[in-house]
């Protein structure tokens, strides 16, 4: 689908970007991608703010073309332009996914609509069109998760998936970095990883400096949301996606843990609103990739210094001579340009390392 889109795009720029809009959305469409996801899709391809308003299933989402979610209670909706483009989820219906500006949206504008739309209904009829009236046995459906996590669906349908996947009165929210996302009961966890510590466990084994054992095969990096009551799962989830964005691979080029919890963060969290992709990189954090840049090991050996608590457990994570991290620190800080090894420095380095990883994911990530 690549190679056509190129191919096309060399013919006809409209064209090639057509086909990678509709390879956009059928993607989404096979990871079953929730409704957010789709609507925000649908506004960063167009490049201007969507909304998805329909009152038969009770949504409202808005989001703006750089993905971020803008709606709720507390924000008064404004109604449609009249000379917005817009279209139903089925023939005939009434206008419900819009994209935020006037005239005709051209023929790309015109394919976004055409596919989100697509999504949208699918997602829709996969969720709130098929929650059984009856509740089953738990199990592991994605649609009542969906539902679980939506925070417009009506409350009577999010109580009724809570109690098809065997949820307490207490229960967490996991996004993950391949987009799929889950809900664990945590009503015994005492505050520990719920469900998530049993499949982590091999990989959180790997290693303070972020190393994966040979052999052993990556589950994709996690951001696991607060214990909270079924019904503020959507609250678990949101805080889950900020937390999935300080995760790391685990790897030289990018070490840290793959698993993160929102607690954890403390008053990092708050940097996550004001720092993605398009932001432009502070010194440190420029300074920071050059060190990358010039010696491999870098970035593993500073993650090491700045997690632990001295230079000899460092080391030892790094399974290297005290001296040999002695010498390659050295050389490191000449790179990067200030001492990690007073308390000043080291919080400057953890913060250009979290930075990083901000500028790295975006904030639907």
């Amino acid at each position: 689908m690549r190679e056509l889109a190129g191919r096309l795009a060399a013919l006809d720029p409209d064209a090639g970007e057509a086909v990678r809009v509709i390879a956009y959305f059928d993607r989404l469409t096979a990871e079953r991608a929730g409704l957010e996801a789709l609507v925000r899709g649908a506004a960063v391809l167009a490049g201007s703010a969507a909304r998805l308003a329909d009152p038969a299933h009770g949504v409202r989402i808005r989001v703006e073309p750089d993905g971020r979610r803008v709606d709720g209670p507390a924000r008064t909706p404004v109604p449609p332009g009249t000379d917005w483009p817009g279209v139903p989820l089925g023939p005939g219906g009434p206008r419900v996914l819009w994209l935020e500006r006037p005239g005709e949206p051209g023929p790309v504008g015109a394919m976004v609509l055409e596919r989100a739309a697509t999504a949208v209904r699918a997602a829709l009829d996969r969720t709130r069109g098929r929650v059984p009236v009856i509740p089953g046995p738990p199990e592991r459906d994605a649609a009542s998760v969906e539902v679980l996590l939506d925070a417009d669906a009506p409350a009577p349908a999010r109580e009724l998936a809570a109690r098809r996947l065997g949820l307490g009165p207490l229960a967490r929210a996991f996004a993950r970095a391949d987009g799929t996302a889950d809900v664990a009961d945590a009503t015994h966890d005492s505050g520990a990883h719920g469900s998530a510590a049993h499949d982590s466990a091999a990989h959180e084994g790997a290693g303070r400096e972020g190393h994966a054992p040979e052999g052993v095969p990556h589950t994709p990096r996690t951001g696991i949301g607060p214990a909270v009551a079924p019904l503020d799962l959507p609250y678990s989830y949101a805080q889950a996606r900020i937390a999935l964005r300080f995760t790391a691979e685990g790897t030289p080029a990018d070490p840290g843990s793959r698993w993160i919890r929102a607690e954890e963060l403390g008053g990092l969290s708050v940097l996550a609103a004001a720092v993605g992709p398009r932001t432009a990189p502070v010194p440190d954090v420029t300074a920071l990739r050059r060190a990358h840049e010039a010696a491999p090991w870098a970035l593993l050996t500073l993650h090491a210094v700045a997690a632990h608590t001295s230079l000899r457990t460092a080391a030892a994570a790094l399974t290297v001579h005290h001296s040999t991290l002695q010498e390659r620190l050295a050389h490191a800080e000449r790179l990067l340009g200030w001492n990690v090894r007073e308390p000043a420095g080291r919080l400057r380095l953890q913060l250009a390392l979290a930075l990083d990883r901000l500028h790295r994911s975006t904030p639907s990530a």
